[in-house]
């Protein structure tokens, strides 16, 4: 009788603990693993807090077997925001997603509320609660037009999305609770349901500093990963060495060995997913002096960082990126405004940053991922042991 209620205790607590995400601080980061993305020093904190005055808070909610979602608060910064709008541009690499508040931001090149990141379908609670809060403001009694900027990617399969379980208390803690220093990343806040790549996804951050001699600017990125290819960190091929990648089932045959991969891949298993389609949201932060215009290109560029971790874009996946800049605050109550920005040819070294970030930011919101059970189903998170053979394979690791 002992032995059997232990048994019990124990399957209870592995339970729990696959259902209930962590926020992976076992778990490393890419550099915790020697990997050195790219060229560019990253920030302290190698987050998109490292640019001065941005800020990030989350929600996770965990509850009973079916709900695993959340929302993430990105605040530009600590002001109000409505008053002291940034410069903002929002770009689409595929537009299947329900982006609010896209359309008035490439109209007048502004953001004017703190950018919050959802499930799909609660995207419209979550704009309206962010409205709530920004009237709520003190200066903003009289304001009668408020733009909320809402994001989403759809955790559906691990969390019930239909039953949109967003309240008004989960956005309200997830903006008054931002924060600068280190950012929570992996199964936590608007990433704490997602799937990327066929492991668990989730938040991710990372930044990168430009040297002095290039304008010594800070540029920072937060990604919420939820789509599927064929994975690669770093330029090795952890998908194809794990066997698990988009359109497996469609390219094998009883055996396949891919051109000039070190390793034959065995068959792949009856049922695999031949899908990768989800979404990517990437939200980039510099304190650069850039206009819309500037953002927008800025952004453009973050879609080569996510081709590097072998996205595949597809037809069911939607990919955004939205960018602003900390310096040039637009108030709201100038009649002309006179801002400098930076020359057409300084932005290059902007573009290799944002290309950087944001590929090491997908990866670490993989490596702090945890497993994730939920809505009838299990998620596991990226093998960090096999992950650590692959690199010393290819020597992508303590190299």
């Amino acid at each position: 009788m002992v032995f059997k209620t232990l048994f019990a205790i124990i399957i209870a607590l592995t339970m729990f603990n696959s259902a209930h995400p962590q926020t992976g601080s076992d778990r490393p980061r890419a550099s915790d693993l020697g990997l050195k993305i790219g060229i560019l020093p990253a920030g302290a904190n190698n987050a998109i807090t490292d640019v001065a005055g941005v800020t990030v808070g989350q929600t996770t909610i965990v509850k009973g077997e079916n709900i695993r979602t959340g929302v993430t608060a990105i605040l530009p910064h600590g002001g109000n925001l409505f008053r002291e709008k940034v410069p903002g541009a929002v770009f689409v690499g595929n537009g299947f997603g329900k982006l609010a508040g896209s359309t008035q931001v490439n109209e007048l090149g502004e953001i004017e509320t703190p950018i919050l990141l959802t499930s799909t379908l609660s995207v419209p609670k979550t704009a309206d609660f962010l409205m709530d809060y920004m009237l709520a403001l003190p200066g903003n009694e009289s304001v009668r037009s408020i733009n909320p900027l809402v994001a989403e990617t759809n955790d559906g399969g691990l969390n019930d999305g239909r039953g949109r379980h967003i309240t008004r208390d989960d956005v309200f803690n997830a903006i008054k609770n931002a924060k600068g220093g280190a950012v929570d990343e992996g199964s936590v806040g608007a990433g704490t349901g997602t799937v990327a790549f066929g492991w668990k996804g989730g938040i991710g951050t990372a930044s990168r500093k430009l040297p002095a001699n290039l304008g010594g600017y800070t540029l920072g990125v937060l990604v919420q990963s939820n789509f599927g290819g064929v994975l690669t960190i770093d330029g090795v091929p952890v998908g194809k060495e794990l066997g698990q990648y988009y359109l497996k089932n469609s390219v094998r045959s009883s055996s396949f060995s891919w051109p000039d991969s070190k390793t034959e891949i065995t068959p792949a298993k009856a049922g695999t997913p031949n899908t990768a389609d989800g979404s990517i949201i990437i939200i980039i932060a510099t304190d650069a002096p850039l206009d819309h215009r500037q953002l927008s290109r800025l952004a453009s560029r973050s879609m080569v960082g996510l081709g590097r971790t072998g996205a595949s874009m597809t037809n069911g996946s939607g990919d955004y990126a939205i960018a602003f800049s900390t310096a040039n605050r637009v108030n709201a109550d100038d009649r002309i405004r006179s801002i400098s920005v930076l020359g057409n040819d300084a932005m290059s070294p902007l573009f290799q940053a944002v290309i950087e970030a944001t590929e090491e930011a997908i990866i670490n919101s993989l490596l702090k991922a945890t497993t994730v059970t939920g809505n009838g189903r299990t998620v596991e998170a990226l093998p960090i042991d096999k992950l650590k053979e692959i690199l010393r394979k290819y020597g992508g690791t303590e190299r």
